[in-house]
């Protein structure tokens, strides 16, 4: 049928790279990645769609290309890093699930022998800092003494120096949702080393991007090589509620039934009704403040004179259902977990413009951004996401890209979900013990919110999709094949 690709993607057609090629590593741009979590796509204030305010992140969006039909393909946090930082989807990555004590027996954590687009980076003369979240580490006996450590599954643990992947400034944690008093380790901690913050953690975490970027006398970096530097910002996510009360002021006077006029919202007095009535204002709170720190950064950038020839790339892992869909998580097939805010910077080589064709995918950054930065040469053999550069530099855009969908059992990769997201569709399977008993599909242009499944009438589309996904999966490698 002539909305479907002929193949899962054909892309590479569209592509250059050679012609990217910097002359010279004192010529290669810097790179800032800036990372929040839990951030729905539809919650920017430039689109107009939520009361949300983002003024920084909406003059990022105006001075760079902005995607608004970004997508995460695993919206959960370990797995969606894995996926950024290997260009690898989860069976192969190997984070097929949350790292935490739970998935632990079964090796869910970034390998330390991964070559990531960190590494790649490292061994091109590139300067590297890490600050904030990371959570790509398996939490091990005795675990670390913290809040979220003692419940009866562990999250939180150190990450050694030789599993950092190239960062040679660290000032970080894996996952810690305390975000009025954070805590981290910094580069030479050990283990047991690590500190809390009485501040609220992106406001930190953003003085020592400031500090990193600055390099007063030279004491965090060699002035004279280029620098990537990640800023991994906890919020929006739970506990929403714990964001600095200046933020919170702002939407003191929003009537919260005004944004809770969309089908998926379930209604006041029920469970998942009431929650997201609870959370939403100080969901938008903590957005607002991570923006506020987004302008902070920008702001040293352009009085260091870096920011013409600096990549800055705003996005999220994941977004957030918050009760919509009467769901409370994020590893979900609907909009409000899979899309995401993404948008790249680049005075010197990107035209502004807004972009509402491109389904880039998060973890499609790590060789889309390596060939924009000149090392296109350099992509592992191994990675499996997409180079998007060409994409991300054109002014005429008319790609069909088909991005997978992946939810996961670690210890069963045959049951869960596999499935596609296209421009038009969303199509999901879900298998139990490797027998398919579930099937998925969505016709977002005719049911944005996705309401109605019309797999049970589309029998001939169904097979489309399936043996579309059953190639895809052939092509990853992925178990779930033996499930179609």
């Amino acid at each position: 049928m002539k909305y479907l690709p002929e193949y899962l993607l054909l892309i590479t057609s569209c592509l250059y790279g050679g012609n990217i090629q910097a002359k010279e590593k004192a010529s290669s741009p810097n790179l800032v990645f800036i990372m929040a979590d839990q951030w729905r796509g539809q919650a920017m204030g430039c689109l107009g769609l939520e009361p949300v305010q983002t003024p920084n992140l909406d003059r990022l969006a105006a001075e760079g290309v902005y995607f608004t039909d970004a997508i995460s393909s695993y919206p959960v946090s370990s797995p969606a890093r894995g996926m950024l930082m290997t260009g690898m989807y989860p069976t192969n990555s190997k984070v097929t699930g949350n790292c935490n004590s739970a998935t632990a027996p079964y090796h869910v954590e970034l390998p330390t022998e991964a070559r990531c687009w960190s590494d790649v980076l490292k061994d091109q003369g590139y300067e590297l800092g890490y600050i904030g979240k990371w959570h790509l580490d398996a939490p091990y006996q005795p675990y670390i003494d913290c809040n979220n450590n003692k419940g009866k599954i562990a999250w939180n643990e150190w990450c050694p120096k030789d599993r950092r992947h190239g960062f040679s400034h660290w000032i970080a944690y894996g996952t810690y949702d305390y975000h009025l008093k954070p805590m981290y380790w910094d580069t030479d901690a050990s283990r047991d080393e690590f500190y809390f913050v009485d501040q609220w953690g992106p406001e930190y975490e953003t003085d020592r991007a400031i500090d990193y970027i600055a390099n007063r006398d030279n004491k965090l970096r060699d002035a004279g090589k280029p620098f990537a530097l990640v800023v991994s910002m906890n919020p929006p996510h739970t506990g929403y509620e714990l964001v600095p009360d200046k933020y919170k002021e702002i939407y003191r006077n929003v009537d919260v039934e005004t944004v809770c006029n969309s089908p998926i919202i379930a209604p006041k007095g029920t469970k998942m009704g009431d929650f997201y009535r609870k959370s939403v204002l100080d969901y938008y709170a903590c957005m607002t403040g991570v923006d506020e720190q987004v302008g902070r950064i920008i702001r040293q950038l352009k009085e260091q004179g870096l920011f013409d020839n600096t990549i800055v790339v705003f996005t999220s892992d994941h977004g957030d259902s918050m009760g919509m869909h009467e769901h409370i998580g994020k590893n979900i097939y609907y909009e409000e977990a899979m899309r995401i805010p993404m948008m790249i910077s680049w005075p010197e080589k990107i035209t502004p413009r807004r972009d509402s064709t491109l389904m880039i995918a998060f973890a499609d950054l790590y060789p889309s951004l390596l060939s924009l930065m000149g090392f296109k040469d350099r992509i592992p053999a191994e990675v499996q996401t997409f180079d998007l550069s060409a994409s991300i530099l054109s002014l005429e855009n008319t790609q069909e890209i088909a991005q997978p969908y992946y939810y996961l059992l670690p210890e069963n990769l045959t049951t869960g979900y596999r499935g596609l997201r296209t421009k038009k569709y969303t199509f999901a399977v879900h298998a139990t013990n490797g027998r398919t008993d579930e099937w998925i599909l969505f016709d977002r242009e005719q049911d944005p919110f996705q309401l109605n499944n019309i797999a049970p009438d589309q029998p001939t589309l169904i097979k489309q999709f399936s043996n579309q996904l059953k190639d895809w999966l052939k092509k990853t490698n992925d178990p779930f094949m033996n499930c179609l």
